[in-house]
């Protein structure tokens, strides 16, 4: 498949590191030549220097013969000019536009990307994604990262073992006797840095980050087998009232649960704004490093933290502060991937990672066969797959023992009709089903084609 890519920032590059490496054909277009030089150089793709919506810069990048452009550049007006330009001229049958202002998101202006207006089959929300992800975070705070599948009936939670989890060097066989009710499976281990998909007889131990598929109503349970807490919190300070702040403040006020929140910001008209813009939630105007400012939003009352400020360092230090002054939980947006390892050490209990969730959003819809989700795992190590099994694919009517899935894939979750089971062996996979599997990323393209992979079903 050809590709091109419009903006080289970090969410141009991981898209295109991640495209590469299944043997697309991927162009990247940048006016900056310093980040397109960096990808040429780091990654198996074509380079273009250049305004990626100028119908001559589109044309040297291959736009004629291009299955797909991805517009992610900083500039909304620029990522929509690109479509219309892909569409009008080249005639690109699929555009992907990342679009940051909220008013392009309303449902009263969807006429905007109808194709004889603006031609845009798919429109990314990089803040409606991150404050999705950082309240699915909140929903299950004893988890460092967590996902909903299959139409939130089935969840990925990752939860750190410490020594008093009850299941620690027992094998994974056993504990599917022990609790042959619970509707979860582990489908990841990270041990020593290293990340896998475990084998029935692989134990478990004391300092391992483990992925566990689980059904919604089996979470409470799950997390108690595995050691931790489902309590839910009820009184969040957010710090940094920008685009992400707003949106999670603006969704809380809009929650059944009872959760009271604080934003606290240090730009007085970012502040104002958000003010405003909130009904219930108390706005604070100050430094979030400052401690009488923390100590004003009642720190050591709080059950949660939340630092989603622009800035990833700030917002490390702004957890490690809370977490130093009695917050049990604190949550860090951060943009950085390598900065992830940090987050044991600075006793940091879950992250967000914006542009991990921007690249998910965008390859679900590049994957072949009837992808519905994709959710990626660490830095692009793994990835989660949510599909619809189709009849011409060769896994259908067969049970997941004689699927020749490779050695890194695990079945974590299985949709049949409106049911959502628990996979064993002998589970039969048929036409219809919604299946959410586990996949290193070496094993992505051989997924792709167990799914089905022929041009009729893309």
């Amino acid at each position: 498949m050809k590709v091109i890519i419009c903006g080289a920032g970090q969410v141009g590059w991981q898209i295109a590191r991640h495209l590469s490496s299944e043997k697309n054909d991927v162009t990247v277009v940048d006016n900056n030549a310093e980040l397109v030089r960096r990808a040429t150089d780091s990654l198996d793709v074509s380079g273009i220097t250049g305004f990626a919506s100028y119908p001559d810069v589109l044309e040297r990048a291959g736009a004629r013969d291009a299955d797909m452009i991805i517009a992610a550049t900083y500039s909304d007006e620029v990522n929509m000019v690109t479509c219309q330009v892909a569409h009008s001229i080249f005639n690109v049958p699929r555009k992907i536009a990342r679009l940051r202002a909220q008013s392009y998101h309303d449902a009263i202006y969807s006429d905007l990307y109808r194709r004889e207006h603006m031609p845009i089959d798919v429109v990314i929300s990089p803040e409606r994604e991150v404050a999705e992800a950082a309240l699915q975070r909140l929903q299950a705070p004893a988890t460092f990262d967590t996902e909903m599948f299959l139409g939130g009936q089935a969840q990925l939670i990752g939860v750190s073992l410490d020594d008093h989890c009850a299941v620690l060097n027992t094998p994974l066989r056993q504990l599917s006797e022990l609790f042959s009710t619970l509707r979860a499976v582990v489908v990841a281990v990270r041990r020593d840095g290293t990340l896998f998909a475990p084998e029935p007889g692989d134990q478990l131990f004391a300092g391992d980050q483990v992925y566990i598929f689980t059904h919604t109503a089996d979470l409470g349970r799950t997390l108690e087998i595995f050691g931790k807490s489902a309590k839910k919190r009820e009184r969040v300070i957010i710090i940094g009232g920008g685009n992400v702040g707003l949106a999670v403040a603006k969704r809380l006020e809009e929650s059944t649960d009872r959760i009271r929140a604080k934003v606290i910001e240090r730009d007085r008209d970012v502040a104002e704004r958000a003010a405003d813009a909130l009904e219930r939630t108390i706005v604070l105007h100050g430094d979030g490093l400052d401690m009488d400012i923390l100590e004003e939003a009642n720190i050591d009352k709080a059950d949660a933290v939340l630092a989603v400020t622009d800035d990833d360092k700030t917002n490390l230090l702004v957890a490690t502060r809370a977490k130093a002054a009695g917050c049990p939980m604190v949550i860090s947006l951060v943009n950085d991937p390598t900065l992830t390892s940090l987050m044991r050490p600075l006793n940091i209990d879950a992250f967000v990672n914006p542009r991990a969730t921007t690249v998910s959003s965008i390859l679900r819809h590049i994957r072949h066969g009837r992808v519905r989700a994709v959710y990626s795992i660490g830095d692009a190590e793994a990835e989660i797959i949510e599909a619809q099994v189709m009849s011409p694919s060769p896994i259908a009517d067969q049970r997941i023992r004689d699927i020749p899935f490779p050695e890194g894939v695990l079945v974590g979750a299985i949709k049949k009709g409106n049911e959502v089971i628990k996979p064993t062996s002998s589970t039969k996979i048929e036409e219809g089903d919604v299946i959410a599997l586990f996949c290193m990323a070496q094993d992505v393209p051989e997924v792709e084609r167990l799914l089905q992979v022929s041009i009729d079903f893309f």
